[in-house]
């Protein structure tokens, strides 16, 4: 028996493999791109099926289709969405730009599923009914980043702050040497220095979520150039409503499906997002880097957790391997979101024609910054260990102190304070005492650097 089967569509015959829930077009996707290797995502695909499952259930109810087709297609659809067929979806990401390729993939698979039993579905006259793969495609780029935003990436960098949040409490009463320049600076608590990364992660959650605002609203209902055309007039509406009830996302119609269409502008705008949030992540990932630089030649402030070996030649060498991971996780994601702006660009007339790199590119900087800001929080930040050795005997020596006393006796007398102190390698407060009229009782006071975390102005 061949291992093969026969397969037509408008083109004519082709060869199959004879277990392939799909047919003729995606053969000729399989056939026609041999480019990467690497199928379109799953969270992609399954956005796909979930939007089949609505249009099979709106077709049903506007009696459009057939109650034993939609239920048959209903169900394959939920079969996909679980998962079960992974491995049925083989059309590599750089395909044709308009996505059909995956839209028929998904067809055919769903058509062979709920063909069973004798009932005949139709790739195009029934799964596909009232939609195009013009609209399909980029409402799965809006309805998979939207369920991964929410689901997956947005509670990491919750638990990120969190976590950072903690490490912040216990640690509030360290005090370290500040540093602008990469040069010592004035003091600060390290639940201060702590309190900057939560910030950040903090307002990159709220720059995605004015993102999603837009990433809501759905292209479904526009079909072949966004007026419309084969789909009923209530069909984007009640779409909407369908894909809301099933993931708990508040989508609604675009007020424009030209525009959704011709455009991937909210793709682009999450992109970006998650370009600033990649910065965020590689600003934490390098101070850790910093902090833990030594054990003896670096700063050392801290000590991060023994993962792993850290060379094949050094004996006892252990490196900071999960900020090295997500620094290149970062910049990973800095170099996707450059290409989906170039793709943003790529709409020509009714069409944007780069939408599977789009959902690619955008799909896989959500998985990185998700993965990588548990492994952070777990890895990392949880996990360090200071060396209060380290910071205090830097602090009690470093010059930049003197800033407290320009209030008291100038900038010009506390900058020579300053240099002496450093060039003789003694402590400030000692230098201070010899060249000020200030006691040491006072200048104890004005020169602590746990009261000079507060700022303000020494009284």
């Amino acid at each position: 028996m061949s291992d093969h089967r026969i397969e037509r569509d408008s083109m004519g015959e082709l060869e199959v493999p004879r277990e392939a829930l799909y047919g003729a077009q995606t053969q000729r996707a399989v056939d026609n791109f041999p480019v990467s290797g690497q199928p379109m995502p799953t969270a992609f695909i399954h956005a796909i099926a979930r939007i089949k499952l609505a249009a099979a259930r709106v077709n049903a109810a506007l009696g459009l289709l057939d109650d034993e087709r939609a239920d048959a297609i209903v169900a394959a659809a939920e079969a996909v969405v679980r998962g079960e067929h992974d491995d049925q979806f083989p059309v590599d990401v750089f395909q044709t730009g308009s996505g059909t390729s995956s839209n028929m993939n998904v067809n055919e698979v769903l058509s062979h599923l709920a063909s069973r039993d004798g009932l005949t579905v139709g790739p195009n006259d029934h799964v596909n009914m009232g939609q195009s793969s013009n609209d399909v495609i980029p409402t799965a780029i809006h309805v998979a980043a939207a369920l991964e935003v929410t689901g997956r990436l947005r509670p990491a960098l919750e638990y990120l702050r969190q976590t950072i949040d903690r490490r912040a409490v216990e640690l509030d009463g360290v005090v370290k040497t500040g540093r602008t320049h990469l040069m010592d600076a004035m003091p600060l608590r390290m639940s201060q220095e702590l309190g900057g990364w939560s910030s950040q992660v903090g307002q990159a959650i709220e720059r995605l979520d004015s993102a999603l605002v837009r990433l809501f609203r759905l292209a479904q209902g526009g079909t072949a150039v966004g007026t419309g055309i084969n789909a009923h007039p209530e069909f984007a509406e009640r779409m909407a409503r369908d894909l809301s009830e099933q993931t708990g996302v508040s989508f609604s119609p675009n007020d424009s499906f030209f525009a959704s269409l011709a455009s991937q502008d909210a793709a682009v705008e999450l992109s970006g997002q998650l370009r600033g949030l990649a910065c965020v992540v590689m600003k934490i990932a390098n101070d850790l880097r910093w902090m833990n630089s030594g054990p003896l030649a670096g700063l050392g402030e801290i000590e991060l957790e023994a993962l792993q070996p850290g060379s094949s030649i050094m004996p006892g060498k252990v490196n900071p391997v999960i900020p090295e991971s997500a620094a290149q996780a970062a910049a990973q994601v800095i170099g996707l979101d450059t290409a989906v702006t170039v793709a943003g660009q790529s709409g020509n007339f009714q069409l944007n024609v780069m939408l599977p790199l789009v959902a690619n590119n955008l799909l896989t900087s959500i998985t990185l910054m998700t993965n990588t800001s548990r492994l952070l929080a777990d890895r990392a930040i949880a996990t360090f260990k200071v060396r209060h050795d380290n910071l205090e005997g830097p602090l009690a020596r470093n010059p930049i102190l003197v800033t407290a006393l320009n209030a008291v006796i100038g900038y010009d007398a506390a900058a020579a304070i300053a240099k002496h102190a450093y060039q003789a390698g003694r402590p400030i407060i000692e230098v201070a005492e010899e060249q000020t009229e200030l006691s040491r009782a006072e200048l104890e006071r004005l020169l602590d650097p746990a009261s000079l975390t507060r700022g303000g102005v020494p009284e």
